[in-house]
């Protein structure tokens, strides 16, 4: 299909005008510091208001603008050419260098700690939450929210006791989402499988995986009889492929080989299967199958449903037939807008007037006055667009009484005082702006490469497709977008989910543009230079063709059906795992991250890097960690 034909010109909600280039640009011309975007301002609700940063689409999460000025700072370019800082008037007992979970929670536990103390939180983006973000969309006068990046609370009923406080004392009965997460939404549809032409020779789309018999799903798709054979009976026969092991010596074995190794030189399929499988880690892991232990593909499974074959005839020590640990509770620990509710509810209990309501569920539509998070009024205070240049002691690490930190703005560089400080940023950031951080834990932090991902919304004005079809989510081997699934559906706080075919709905695609061969560090670093050199254009000319050749059998038009695109690119995304156990081996307490988040002088570190894993609850808990090493200097 052209250009035309897929609606690359149609008048969808796009704001691609303001793209992360875009954005660069009109910031440099008004301030001088490429990368500062424009302060918002307006604290409208929905697409009218362009300033309202959850209604923004196009390109959205780390645009250019994000980066530009600590790139600078990274290849040593910034000082050289940087305007004088303003004098700082102002002092505050803690300085948050991030407003992402972590550092939003930090501000929490200290007031809890210090009710009088007034607290600056510096936000480099236009929106505070950092990857608990959330989009917005209006479709035909219809409200739909979703998630910018982090979807869910995983297993709250683990959460470590710090977590697990927060959010209950913000309002949270997890218990709740038992009702108000619609499991049977979509009951009677299944899993379908697109082959794209690119990589299979055709394109070829089947509903009802892991419903119709394999046989079935595999019988016309452009495989080689071979690798249908293999990936039938990989599928449906309960072969024990390593019968000479005992289940421990079996466990100890998968930690040493990939999932593709055991495929082929164990499974002995034919190397036909691997395509079909290549992309399955990607939501986890951010790599395929090749870069991921067997015993991590068989441990962790799948929270969308589509576990790995091959295991099904081993006992890896749960006995044969049990595909992983099963998880205390099921994945439906959801807000409408994933765990942005969470971060607002920080907000609003951190800045008196910026939102209002007082539980879990009217948090869902009330709406933010971005105004009110830099009042002078207030104890806690969050500024955005403020990205943090250079964080060091007063006067020195050995002697000192406080902090000072510098900060781009729209406006130029400014300067503030704290008594203490809490790095919530990324590893690689905090070695950027903290000169004074010994050699030995620069490079720590700078072992942290996080995973670049790509979540993708598009607004649909109706999902009849995915009826006809039968399917509510589909698995693309080796697409652009390797999953693309119906929003979770969600009906809380007044907020209702879509429910007909006909209704709007939204779609969540993801991406993982990582490099299959590489180690896992490498891929990192390959996808997001993909990501930083693909124009927004070109993103939208992907999903548009992929949703046509997907849905097009079923009436589905590129260029009629789409109302909005939001692209949510998280060039650095999730934590760095080190626990990987076909890459990484470390001792206790010796993980890189381990070491990178010690306190030096008034300066602590607390993020979901620190922790090692990608989820809400060690974002908190980290943050927790850094306020009890602050708080010693009283």
């Amino acid at each position: 299909m052209n250009d035309n034909e897929l609606g690359m010109g149609a008048k969808i909600t796009r704001r691609d005008f303001l793209d992360g280039v875009a954005v660069a640009a009109l910031a440099g011309v008004a301030s001088g510091l490429p990368g500062c975007s424009p302060q918002s301002t307006t604290p409208l609700r929905g697409p009218a208001a362009i300033d309202y940063p959850p209604a923004t689409t196009g390109l959205w999460g780390q645009d250019n603008s994000s980066y530009a000025v600590m790139h600078k700072i990274r290849d040593g370019a910034f000082w050289a050419t940087a305007p004088v800082a303003a004098a700082g008037r102002e002092h505050y007992d803690l300085v948050i260098v991030g407003g992402g979970l972590s550092g939003l929670a930090s501000a929490y536990f200290y007031r809890q700690a210090r009710p009088n103390a007034r607290i600056l939180i510096l936000e480099t983006r236009r929106d505070f939450g950092g990857h608990a973000g959330r989009n917005e969309f209006n479709v035909n006068g219809r409200l739909l929210l979703s998630n910018a990046g982090t979807q869910s609370m995983e297993s709250p009923a683990e959460y470590r006791p710090s977590a697990a406080r927060l959010v209950r004392e913000l309002g949270i009965d997890v218990s709740r989402f038992y009702r108000y997460f619609q499991q049977h939404r979509y009951d009677g549809l299944s899993t379908g499988i697109f082959f794209n032409r690119k990589t299979f020779g055709r394109d070829y789309f089947v509903a009802g995986a892991y419903t119709r018999p394999w046989s079935d799903i595999f019988a016309g798709a452009p495989l080689s009889p071979d690798a249908k054979a293999d990936l039938i009976r990989i599928h449906t026969q309960g072969i024990d492929y390593l019968p000479e092991l005992s289940p421990a010596e079996k466990v100890a074995y998968l930690k040493t080989i990939s999932y593709s190794t055991f495929m082929t030189k164990h499974a002995r399929c034919n190397a036909g299967v691997l395509p079909y499988l290549q992309d399955r880690p990607y939501d986890l892991f951010g790599t395929g199958i090749e870069a991921v232990s067997a015993f991590d593909c068989f441990n962790a499974g799948d929270d969308y449903g589509m576990e790995y074959p091959g295991f099904q005839g081993m006992d890896l020590g749960l006995g044969k037939g049990k595909w992983r640990r099963e998880k205390p509770e099921p994945y439906i620990f959801h807000f409408p807008d994933g765990n942005a509710s969470i971060a607002r509810m920080l907000v609003r209990s951190l800045v008196p007037g910026s939102i209002p309501g007082s539980t879990m569920e009217d948090i869902v539509l009330a709406p933010c006055d971005y105004r009110k998070l830099d009042d002078p009024d207030n104890q806690v205070r969050i500024r955005l667009n403020a990205t943090t240049v250079k964080v060091v002691h007063d006067p020195d690490p050995s002697r000192a009484s406080g902090i000072q930190l510098t900060y781009a703005t729209p406006h130029g560089l400014q300067g503030v005082s704290a008594a203490t400080c809490i790095l919530a940023c990324w590893h690689v950031v905090s070695r950027l702006i903290a000169p004074e951080l010994p050699p030995g834990q620069k490079e720590q932090l700078a072992y942290c490469v996080k995973e670049p991902y790509v979540y993708t919304h598009v607004a649909l004005d109706n999902w009849r497709a995915f009826k006809k079809l039968g399917v509510y989510q589909i698995l693309a081997p080796t697409s652009y977008h390797y999953f693309t699934m119906l929003d979770y559906p969600v009906d809380m706080g007044g907020y209702q989910s879509p429910a007909s075919p006909d209704d709007p709905m939204i779609l969540f695609m993801l991406r993982a543009p990582t490099k299959y061969g590489l180690p896992p560090k490498e891929q990192y670093r390959a996808g997001r230079w993909e990501l930083f050199r693909t124009p927004f254009f070109e993103i939208e000319r992907n999903i548009r063709q992929q949703l046509g050749a997907m849905l097009g059998s079923a009436g589905f038009d590129p260029a009629r059906d789409i109302a909005a695109i939001t692209v949510n690119r998280w060039s650095h995304g999730y934590a760095y795992e080190y626990d990987k156990t076909l890459w990484e081996h470390w001792a206790p307490g010796q993980r890189p991250c381990d070491l990178a988040k010690r306190p030096f002088g008034r300066i602590s570190i607390a993020n979901s890097d620190s922790s090692g894993a990608a989820f809400t609850d060690t974002a908190i808990d980290e943050g927790y960690r850094a306020v009890g090493e602050v708080l010693r200097f009283g």
